[in-house]
Protein backbone atom coordinates (compact mmCIF):
# COMPACT_ATOMS: atom_id res chain seq x y z
CA UNK A 1 0.00 0.00 0.00
CA UNK A 2 1.89 3.19 -1.27
CA UNK A 3 1.64 6.00 1.47
CA UNK A 4 3.09 9.41 1.89
CA UNK A 5 3.32 12.02 5.05
CA UNK A 6 2.34 15.43 4.47
CA UNK A 7 2.14 18.59 6.38
CA UNK A 8 -1.82 20.06 7.33
CA UNK A 9 -1.37 23.88 5.74
CA UNK A 10 -4.99 24.72 6.22
CA UNK A 11 -5.10 27.34 9.06
CA UNK A 12 -7.60 25.35 10.89
CA UNK A 13 -6.20 21.98 10.14
CA UNK A 14 -8.36 19.23 9.11
CA UNK A 15 -11.34 20.49 10.88
CA UNK A 16 -15.03 21.58 9.33
CA UNK A 17 -14.85 22.82 5.52
CA UNK A 18 -11.30 21.33 5.09
CA UNK A 19 -12.03 17.99 6.20
CA UNK A 20 -15.62 17.89 4.27
CA UNK A 21 -12.82 18.93 0.66
CA UNK A 22 -10.89 15.81 1.79
CA UNK A 23 -13.24 13.57 2.64
CA UNK A 24 -15.48 14.09 -0.76
CA UNK A 25 -12.06 14.22 -2.95
CA UNK A 26 -11.28 10.40 -1.40
CA UNK A 27 -14.71 8.91 -1.47
CA UNK A 28 -14.17 9.31 -5.22
CA UNK A 29 -11.35 6.58 -5.46
CA UNK A 30 -11.91 2.97 -5.54
CA UNK A 31 -9.84 1.75 -3.41
CA UNK A 32 -9.31 2.34 0.73
CA UNK A 33 -8.19 5.35 1.61
CA UNK A 34 -6.54 5.79 5.18
CA UNK A 35 -5.43 9.06 6.96
CA UNK A 36 -4.14 9.24 10.59
CA UNK A 37 -0.41 10.40 12.36
CA UNK A 38 2.61 8.80 11.92
CA UNK A 39 3.00 5.51 14.00
CA UNK A 40 -1.25 4.97 15.31
CA UNK A 41 -4.12 3.65 13.65
CA UNK A 42 -5.46 5.45 10.54
CA UNK A 43 -8.52 5.61 9.92
CA UNK A 44 -10.81 5.49 6.51
CA UNK A 45 -10.39 8.68 5.18
CA UNK A 46 -14.14 8.47 3.03
CA UNK A 47 -15.54 8.75 6.48
CA UNK A 48 -16.13 12.43 7.46
CA UNK A 49 -16.58 10.97 11.56
CA UNK A 50 -13.08 9.37 11.05
CA UNK A 51 -11.21 12.18 9.65
CA UNK A 52 -12.90 14.96 12.45
CA UNK A 53 -11.83 12.28 15.00
CA UNK A 54 -8.21 12.60 14.54
CA UNK A 55 -8.73 16.27 15.55
CA UNK A 56 -5.51 17.17 13.07
CA UNK A 57 -3.91 20.61 13.72
CA UNK A 58 -2.39 23.05 11.37
CA UNK A 59 0.89 21.82 10.48
CA UNK A 60 0.55 18.46 11.64
CA UNK A 61 1.85 15.89 9.87
CA UNK A 62 -0.13 13.03 8.69
CA UNK A 63 0.69 9.62 6.91
CA UNK A 64 -2.39 9.00 3.63
CA UNK A 65 -2.19 5.12 2.60
CA UNK A 66 -4.04 4.21 -1.00
CA UNK A 67 -4.31 0.98 -2.65
CA UNK A 68 -6.53 -0.11 -5.61
CA UNK A 69 -6.27 0.50 -9.40
CA UNK A 70 -5.92 4.62 -8.77
CA UNK A 71 -3.69 4.21 -5.84
CA UNK A 72 -0.52 6.71 -6.90
CA UNK A 73 -3.48 8.82 -8.51
CA UNK A 74 -5.11 8.99 -5.33
CA UNK A 75 -2.13 9.70 -3.13
CA UNK A 76 -1.28 12.47 -5.65
CA UNK A 77 -4.64 14.64 -5.75
CA UNK A 78 -5.04 13.72 -2.15
CA UNK A 79 -1.57 15.01 -0.84
CA UNK A 80 -2.12 17.93 -2.77
CA UNK A 81 -5.22 18.85 -1.25
CA UNK A 82 -3.43 18.58 2.71
CA UNK A 83 -0.50 20.97 1.52
CA UNK A 84 -3.49 23.66 0.37
CA UNK A 85 -5.07 25.97 2.57
CA UNK A 86 -8.24 24.55 1.66
CA UNK A 87 -10.21 27.33 4.86
CA UNK A 88 -8.78 30.49 2.59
Amino acid sequence: MPEIRVKIASSVGLHARPASVFVKAAAKHSGQVLIGRPGTEPVDARSMLSVLSLAIGHGEEVVLRTDGADADAALTELSRLLVTDLDA
